[in-house]
């Protein structure tokens, strides 16, 4: 009996860490205490996340940041300002015992969603000992986190957006040890490296609000370090470096020559001699010839030791899955075999230290939280392959293996089919391109190349189409480099592409729609490398990329993709979009009239002829206290508590230091006055401005409960009225194009042609639009439910539009954030007896949410001066509800 409860144990330990992986848990835990979560949280990162939040609800209507981006980022700041930047392990410990913020977390989760299982799949402590086994023995000397967002997504700018956000609260709190001064991100390769660039002609607006926008516009100063032996040209001690290396550029190096006497003066201590296997063996295919070299002495080059100079650096480690070789996870684990790059960033921590300063803690962006088909402890979020096809973000692949064929007739048959599947079309007004990868460049020049021409003569395709890009200055020119990087624009006449040790990872083509590989290359890495290339999304539409592999090549995708996605290939074709595009064009133009009440504020000036009295011995310090307490615990039942003893401890407290000068900036910021009249009135008041100052010192509360608060009613006298208009309100606006395009789940969908042909007479009571494209099915089951009602003479679905096509919206207060947001409701109604009325059909377990009923308050505000009824319908009873 023992040795089968044994046996069980073992599988369940197995079984949560493949599928119970805690990087759910983690985010199931966010997203059903969010509220709470974010009121730990400082007004400017609310900001920021308000700002980016892509629901669109929401009040900014075009936001940047994709869901996945978006959610990433909440992950990335729940770890750093609600779980002040804990290791995973510990996070999981804490975790598992509801301690230390997790108080709240539910039961645990399989990979399907669903509770924990049956007892082959008990998550007890056997279980978690082991999972927690291995995420302690992933532990490195600082913060360590893996962000797995697959291809496509938008890794580069995700990674981007957290930077930008470090720097605005690292200037906003400069004292805060949560946030990065300075921060350095590790490219694999040079074509990463290159994809990088955008970061410098990048927008900051579209990330962040105006004000903080233009402040990191004129401070942040970017180093691009993508040739050898240009120098990093930062000065010690300064802030807001943004440094992007190719890893080999800043990596401790192995050299055959011994040090010199000056050199031996730089070599740090701590970094001791190896004698292992050179990790990037494996991965040749990869890196070229740009891999460490195999010398055994290590030396500090003049970047890293630059790098050690700056204050709380934050290291990224972009397309990290290939940067630290293809044993990932037993590089990441074992602190003893680590790879050249955890080495190097390793030695970089211990040398920031030993200058006063630290390491924040690294960030990892990879495309898969696999490894040989095991999760990596140390990952926090992951967004998945499955995922990006069927939201619309990749293509859809179509795999193509071909037996017992030669290079010509597989190129031939290539050529064939990718000429049958997109002939004439263009995309975006581009060409489809086909990229033929080959595994050196002697096959790529004198077999290929040949090859390809010929088959492009016998198909009537102009030759002036093909470009090859080696590599090899002798072979791929100038202009050949600068067609390859003008590929993704209409300007683009090339179609066929040769490629050799390039277009791997960070190669953004959209327009790049098949891939071809015969022959097998050194690294198997390689083909699932190279067969993701062509999955990048293009145009309003989810089009189909083409994969064309030998037999060999075919299995060894298939292996790769089990061990990296955990997929494989028949699953992978089989993924596709929910979503269709649907072009929406207006039937009938409904219009309604409102009343909009405004509250308005009329601020008037006071003549100030007397000096300020603050009455500051009156002011009430006792809840700004830090007070720490004592009782000894009495273990006697019924028995009297202990006596205490308590103690003012405020001076631990973090506080800002005010001098006359900044917080005469900071009150005449607040009130919009003059510094110099703010400075006379502080100084003449009855306490002086030395004792103010001394009192916001010790209880910085004090300048915005009291000080700020006492300035303003002396100053101004305030008079509030309202103000009613009569608006004319458009149900929709009229599109420049003749329709809108909306992403619409099929079987969530109701057209009116389709009510017509089945002669439902009810469609004359709706379809102010011709398609409406639900959001639920208990939204269209409510739809279908009301217009059978008789006392309903007309019904609309006005919640599609959030997009600035609809004016029929209804302004709220965020009760978290305070922001003013838009909110559209999803019905409007107009009753038999004249009476209209605006319905939210809302999840059962959204009904007490804080926002929705912070939404529904407003709207019944608003509402109720126009004599319009306002209802919320639970999912529950949307089927069958009598709403009148």
């Amino acid at each position: 009996m023992s040795k089968v409860r044994a046996r069980k144990t073992t599988k369940a330990a197995s079984a949560v860490s493949l599928d119970a992986t805690f990087f759910r848990e983690l985010r199931r835990f966010y997203t059903d205490n969010r509220g709470s979560i974010r009121s730990h949280y400082r007004l400017l990162t609310k900001t920021i996340l308000d700002y980016n939040d892509p629901d669109p609800r929401k009040s900014r209507v075009k936001k940047f940041l994709r869901q996945p981006q978006y959610e990433a980022l909440e992950m990335y700041i729940f770890l750093k300002e609600y779980l002040k930047l804990r290791p995973v392990h510990e996070t999981f410990a804490d975790w598992y015992a509801k301690r230390n913020g997790f108080e709240k977390r539910g039961q645990v989760t399989g990979l399907s969603g669903q509770t924990a299982l049956s007892d082959d799949f008990v998550f007890n402590k056997d279980a978690y000992e082991a999972i927690f086994k291995k995420m302690r023995a992933a532990e490195q000397i600082y913060p360590n986190y893996i962000f797995a967002l697959t291809m496509g997504v938008g890794k580069t700018l995700l990674m981007a957006t957290c930077i930008f956000y470090e720097f605005i609260l690292a200037n906003k709190f400069p004292d805060d040890p949560l946030y990065c001064h300075n921060t350095l991100i590790f490219a694999p390769d040079k074509t990463v490296l290159q994809s990088l660039r955008e970061i410098e002609g990048f927008d900051y607006s579209k990330v962040l609000p105006p004000d903080q926008a233009k402040w990191l516009q004129a401070n942040i100063s970017l180093h691009y370090l993508d040739e050898a032996g240009v120098t990093l040209n930062v000065l010690n001690n300064s802030k807001y470096n943004l440094i992007i290396s190719n890893t080999q550029k800043i990596i401790l190096k192995r050299k055959s020559a011994l040090p010199t006497a000056a050199e031996q003066l730089f070599i740090d201590s701590a970094l001791e001699k190896t004698d292992k296997k050179d990790v990037y063996n494996d991965v040749a295919d990869l890196y070229g010839n740009d891999s460490p070299e195999s010398e055994q002495e290590l030396a500090v080059n003049q970047r890293f030791l630059k790098l050690r100079g700056l204050e709380q650096l934050g290291v990224y480690v972009d397309e990290a899955h290939h940067a630290f070789g293809d044993k990932l996870s037993q590089d990441m684990q074992d602190t003893k075999k680590e790879t050249s790059l955890r080495f190097t960033i390793n030695a970089l921590a211990q040398g920031l230290k030993s200058n006063a300063s630290k390491m924040v803690a690294c960030y990892n962006y990879t495309g898969t939280p696999y490894v040989k088909n095991e999760v990596l402890p140390e990952v926090v979020y992951a967004y998945s392959l499955n995922d990006a096809i069927r939201n619309n973000y990749l293509k859809t692949l179509k795999l193509h293996k071909y037996t017992n064929s030669r290079g010509k007739e597989f190129v031939k048959a290539v050529i064939e089919h990718f000429g049958q599947k997109f002939g004439d079309t263009k995309l975006e007004g581009m060409l489809p391109k086909l990229a033929f990868f080959s595994p050196d460049i002697k096959d790529a020049n004198e077999n290929l190349r040949p090859l390809l021409e010929n088959i492009m003569r016998e198909n009537d395709i102009p030759v002036n189409r093909l470009l090859i890009n080696v590599g090899d200055e002798s072979i791929t020119t100038n202009d050949d480099i600068k067609a390859f990087n003008q590929l993704d624009s209409p300007q683009s006449q090339k179609q066929f592409i040769i490629l050799v040790n390039k277009g791997k990872e960070g190669w953004n083509c959209r327009s790049l729609c098949g891939v071809a590989m015969f022959r097998k290359p050194k690294s198997k890495i390689f083909v699932l490398q190279a067969s993701m290339r062509c999955l990048r999304a293009i145009g309003d539409k989810q089009e189909e990329g083409q994969v064309y592999l030998s037999e060999e090549n075919g299995s060894i995708l298939d292996d790769e993709l089990q061990q990296n996605f955990r997929l494989n290939t028949d699953e992978l074709q089989k993924l596709k979009s929910d979503k269709i595009p649907y072009e929406i064009r207006v039937l009938k133009k409904k219009s309604l009239k409102l009343t909009q009440v405004r509250h308005l504020y009329k601020r008037q000036d006071k003549v100030l002829n007397d000096k300020v009295i603050f009455n500051s011995d009156t002011w009430n310090v006792e809840p700004y206290k830090l007070i720490h307490t004592e009782q000894k615990a009495t273990l006697q039942p019924r028995s009297k508590r202990g006596p205490e003893f308590s103690e003012d401890i405020s001076h631990m407290k973090e506080r800002r230091t005010w001098t006359p000068y900044t917080l005469t900036a900071e009150i005449a910021r607040y009130l919009c006055e003059s510094p110099l009249k703010i400075e006379a009135i502080l100084t003449e008041s009855q306490e002086g401005i030395d004792a103010i100052i001394e009192l916001v010192n010790e209880y910085n509360e004090l300048l915005y409960d009291k000080v700020i608060p006492l300035l303003f009613t002396t100053l101004y006298d305030i008079t509030s009225f309202e103000q009613k208009e009569e608006h004319e309100i458009e149900l929709v606006k009229t599109p420049e194009q003749g329709f809108f395009t909306v992403l619409g789940d099929p079987e969530k969908t109701q057209s009116f042609n389709d009510w017509i042909n089945e002669k439902r007479k009810e469609s004359e009571k709706s379809f102010h639009l011709d398609t409406y494209c639900f959001d639920s099915f208990s939204e269209q089951d409510f739809f279908k439910n009301v217009i059978t009602k008789t006392d309903v003479k007309e019904i609309y679905f006005t919640g599609m539009l959030t997009h600035g096509q609809s004016d029929f919206f209804i302004n709220y207060i965020d009760p978290d954030t305070h922001a003013v947001r838009s909110y559209y409701p999803d019905f409007l109604i107009l009753t038999k007896e004249n009476e209209w009325l605006v319905v939210e059909v809302k999840a059962n377990i959204d009904m007490d949410d804080p926002i929705v009923q912070a939404k529904k308050a407003f709207a019944e505000k608003m509402l109720s001066e126009n004599k319009i009824r306002y209802k919320m319908i639970p999912h529950g009873i949307a089927s069958t509800t009598t709403i009148c």
